[in-house]
């Protein structure tokens, strides 16, 4: 590795990165902190600093999801002397979190980037949802990270309540580490902070009022971001606004996030399949190849579904996200031919103007 980037190390550089930094424009690489529309907050082993796209950048990469996010590795220009940085590349991603931007557009909206693991969160208290939970789920192994599944304020419940929402995490078929913890009593927040270790990437989504920003304030060990009050029902108000990599004192990093009320799955067919690991082993047992799960003789899924093996609403948002994915797919292949089919018109109409 380059000796002036073993310093980075610190910040999740890597050998991978390296290979792929070889070659892009800019003689500075750093990571992206934080986001404010065009204005980028990015930090190498100088410390943090102000960048923003180039001109060129913008040209190469017309498409929002393609700039760079929170914890992508960019390759910049910056002067001797001078704090603000030109972004000329954005290095390849070897990991990603995204969703389906909110709206009816089927574009994608990047959650961070280069993250080693993914915390879902979730509140005991109200919060908890099987169901989007694993939609959640689907796309964190669609996008290469490893999840872990965080259950918070688990003082507001009781044992019995706490076991029910583990008992039906399990029944799902959800075979990623489950941790449980109290802000309040600080009960599994020992264990939780034992999961961290240097130099990896560990990024937080989940509703607002969950508990995120708190937990990320005790890791931190300052009051770094600001927290809303619990109100009567015992839930926080969502107060993050954007998103931020933070470095803790122990080595490792932590992106935190605004709450989000819908998670819209992309096409995310391996996220499917590794999500819903059980329905995929049924599925192996299937007498048709394609068998889409839902009427075909000889479905095995079908078969689980009827014995009890599987419970109807896993196997319904089983379904319910695989359209999604089929989809969101075939909106963006039909995009692409449509803008295909806009160039070859530009292109056609330039030769006849040409020609005249």
């Amino acid at each position: 590795m380059n000796e002036q980037h073993e310093t980075l190390k610190a910040l999740g550089w890597n050998e991978w990165f390296e290979q792929r930094f070889a070659g892009e424009p800019g003689d500075v690489v750093a990571r992206v902190a934080a986001v404010d529309r065009e204005l980028l907050w990015v930090v190498d082993d100088s410390g943090p600093f102000r960048a923003k796209l180039s001109g060129s950048f913008m040209h190469r990469n017309p498409v929002a999801h393609e700039w760079p996010c929170v914890g992508d590795w960019i390759a910049l220009e910056k002067p001797a002397g001078d704090d603000f940085g030109v972004i000329q590349a954005r290095l390849e991603r070897r990991t990603s979190l995204r969703r389906k931007a909110v709206g009816g557009a089927a574009e994608s909206q990047m959650i961070a980037a280069n993250v080693n693991h993914v915390v879902v969160v979730q509140s005991c208290h109200f919060d908890f949802n099987l169901n989007r939970l694993e939609r959640y789920l689907v796309m964190v192994r669609e996008g290469g990270a490893e999840p872990y599944v965080l259950l918070t304020k688990t003082d507001l419940v009781g044992p019995e309540t706490l076991a029910a929402h583990l008992a039906e995490i399990h029944s799902a078929g959800i075979d990623v580490p489950v941790l449980t913890l109290s802000n309040v009593t600080q009960e599994g927040v020992a264990d939780f902070k034992r999961l961290l270790l240097p130099g990896k990437t560990y990024c937080f989504v989940g509703s607002s009022g969950v508990g995120k920003s708190t937990l990320i304030n005790q890791l931190v060990g300052t009051e770094n971001l600001e927290t809303g009050a619990v109100n009567g029902t015992g839930e926080g108000r969502h107060t993050t606004v954007r998103r931020e990599l933070i470095q803790l004192e122990g080595g490792a990093l932590v992106i935190d996030n605004p709450g989000m009320r819908e998670f819209g799955v992309m096409n995310a067919l391996a996220g499917i399949r590794d999500g819903f690991a059980d329905i995929t082993t049924f599925a192996a047992r299937c007498r048709y190849r394609d068998c889409s799960h839902t009427s075909e003789p000889g479905c095995a899924v079908l078969g689980a579904l009827e014995s009890g093996e599987l419970t109807t609403a896993h196997y319904e948002n089983y379904v319910k996200i695989r359209k999604e994915s089929a989809f969101h797919e075939m909106s963006q292949v039909e995009r692409r031919r449509r803008d295909k089919n806009f160039g070859r018109m530009v292109k056609s109409v330039k030769k006849t103007l040409r020609d005249e």
